[in-house]
């Protein structure tokens, strides 16, 4: 019997995208269309040399438009900081009616990827955020601006909840602060009146363990991980990024759960739902009946009983403070393995270390896949 080829998955990822598109450049045909090509011509090797040296791929072009991700939030604000600047410096030797104008947007999200181009909400958002930016500033979302605040090297101006084309729920925007011409470089502004004098660090530093816990499960499909990651480092590095990530894959596998069973009585699954996880110790299984019933019978419940689970988890013991190289080199050693037996004797181990709630995922995970 033969069988009916599946379509390949695509590929989904999580990355910063920045849009960028010419400020009035049909007008700038009209006036001359020699001179403005060749204008369009010098500010694309400006924007694509930055791009690519902040370790960034144009994964579209269209006319006077650019499309790149990157894995870096920082790298992507960065980068679209130095393609305005570059755009001003490249215009100083032209008449004015000649100089052109980026309008640049930048957002972080889950995109779909599929022969080397990105889609998804996330590029929308991106793309939409370009259209409020100003001439020659850049337009942010929450997002970016809650990774990168913490550094105290950029200032933003709140824009409030926006409702633009082709998104159904408003989206939160930030202007950023210092990109007017004459206006000093917002990477060393001095921070708006009301702020604290006292400038955040240039760099984030991860807590101990938290980058070997990162890399552990930066690539992972399974949301109880990064809920994990959230309860071990509630103001880590990376979590802006867990976040997103853990939110996209509870809302896909929501998603997946619906459309397998179009025609069961929803009530009976949401029932079924609740049973199953009524008297779980995992705070991410009542969070995914929350973004599968966020108005659901038991959500008063389940938000209470999620939140007791991540306070119990999240408060301090003396021996996850004073965890030591040791654990490290073992927690090393059991990562990767396919076997719950090794995680098990992790757990035995240090029973309250620091990867103890990514070994019962990994243990869960391992038993319901055998």
């Amino acid at each position: 019997m033969e069988h009916a080829l599946e379509a390949p998955r695509l590929e989904r990822r999580l990355v910063a995208i920045l849009a960028a598109d010419i400020v009035g450049y049909s007008r700038h045909m009209e006036r001359d269309e020699t001179a403005a090509l060749a204008t369009l011509s010098r500010l694309r090797v400006v924007a694509d040399e930055l791009i690519a040296s902040h370790k960034g791929r144009i994964t579209g072009t269209a006319g006077d438009s650019i499309l790149a991700e990157f894995s870096s939030v920082v790298d992507a604000l960065d980068c679209a900081v130095k393609i305005q600047a570059g755009v001003v410096a490249s215009g100083e030797d032209q008449a004015p009616e000649q100089r052109m104008q980026f309008r640049i947007g930048v957002n972080v999200g889950d995109v779909m990827v599929k022969d080397g181009d990105i889609f998804g909400d996330g590029v929308n958002i991106a793309a939409r955020l370009e259209t409020l930016a100003s001439p020659g500033g850049i337009c942010v979302s929450r997002g970016v601006r809650d990774h990168v605040r913490k550094m105290g090297r950029y200032a933003f101006e709140d824009l409030g909840e926006q409702s633009v084309k082709n998104i159904a729920q408003p989206i939160r925007a930030f202007r950023l602060h210092g990109l007017e011409e004459g206006a000093p470089d917002p990477a060393v502004t001095d921070p708006p009146l009301g702020l604290a004098s006292t400038p955040a660090p240039a760099v984030s530093t991860p807590a101990p363990f938290e980058l070997p816990f990162w890399d552990t499960i930066k690539e992972s499909k399974d949301p109880a991980e990064f809920t994990a990651y959230l309860e071990q480092y509630p103001n880590g590095v990376f979590s802006a990024l867990a976040e997103a990530r853990r939110d996209a894959l509870m809302a896909e596998q929501a998603e997946a759960t619906v459309v397998a069973a179009p025609e069961q009585d929803l009530a009976t699954m949401e029932l079924a739902f609740w049973d199953s996880i009524k008297e779980s110790t995992d705070p991410a299984e009542f969070a995914a009946y929350l973004v599968q019933y966020p108005d659901g019978s038991f959500a008063t419940l389940a938000d209470t009983r999620r939140r007791a689970l991540m306070e119990a988890k999240a408060a301090p013991t003396p021996e996850n403070a004073t965890a030591d190289e040791t654990e490290l080199t073992f927690w090393d050693s059991v990562k990767d393995s396919d076997n719950p037996a090794m995680y098990t004797a992790y757990l035995e181990k240090y029973p309250n270390g620091s990867f103890v709630p990514l070994a019962q995922a990994r243990i869960e995970e391992l038993s319901s896949a055998g």
